[in-house]
């Protein structure tokens, strides 16, 4: 695990989990590394799994993001990663950033597959990575797009290997959602032990009323 950029105890710090998913060789680790050092690496071991942890900035937030660059194991003719409740991934992450290559048209239909096993709202981002090979594309602009809406996320076109900034705003705008949804579902809860207190605070004002004694 990668810990370097992490100048601040953990504990000052809103936390974001982030798993890459995506079939093998579609640039999960050249994304992760061109997002977390703006360094480009172009050859990686396909079956390692990776986690990174660094400090970074979202909107002026410094947040200690967890990055899980992950490595699904496919068999020939086999299903989509499981992205089911249950699933180890599912499990552990805040956000998924669900990654397929504009070259390989069976890199799409796995996003697909493993999208439409997801339950509950977790936020998601569409990326379609290598742009810079267009000549290769057999995956269009539009077909992106139409999945993204049928997901209902944001979606990206971009290439690990020449963008930094693009590579960098998919991320974050997926952290920014993240944060979106933790920032509420505190408030949600403060909210829940305010009404609660309340109600305390009624019920024994009432009570103490009505075992006065009386004049």
């Amino acid at each position: 695990m990668t810990t370097r950029g992490i100048r601040r105890k953990k504990s000052y710090l809103a936390e974001i989990k982030v798993a890459v998913i995506g079939a093998p060789c579609v640039g999960k680790s050249a994304l992760t590394v061109r997002f977390l050092t703006k360094r480009y690496i172009g050859e990686y071991d396909h079956q390692a799994e990776n986690r990174h942890k660094y400090e970074i900035m979202v909107d002026g937030e410094a947040v200690l993001c967890e990055i899980w660059d992950t490595c699904p194991k496919i068999e020939e003719n086999a299903e989509a990663l499981s992205l089911t409740a249950g699933s180890e991934t599912v499990q552990w992450a805040d956000g998924l950033l669900l990654v397929y290559s504009i070259t390989d048209r069976d890199s799409f239909n796995f996003i697909r597959k493993a999208k439409e096993e997801l339950a509950g709202d977790m936020p998601v981002a569409l990326v379609g990575n290598k742009v810079d090979m267009v000549h290769l594309r057999q995956v269009s602009t539009d077909e992106g797009e139409i999945l993204a809406k049928d997901f209902e996320c944001k979606f990206f076109e971009i290439s690990a290997a020449e963008h930094v900034y693009q590579v960098a705003e998919a991320f974050l705008e997926l952290c920014r959602e993240v944060l979106t949804g933790k920032r509420k579902s505190k408030q949600s809860f403060i909210d829940k032990i305010d009404r609660m207190l309340s109600g305390s605070r009624t019920y024994n004002r009432g009570k103490s009323d009505s075992i006065s004694p009386k004049e």
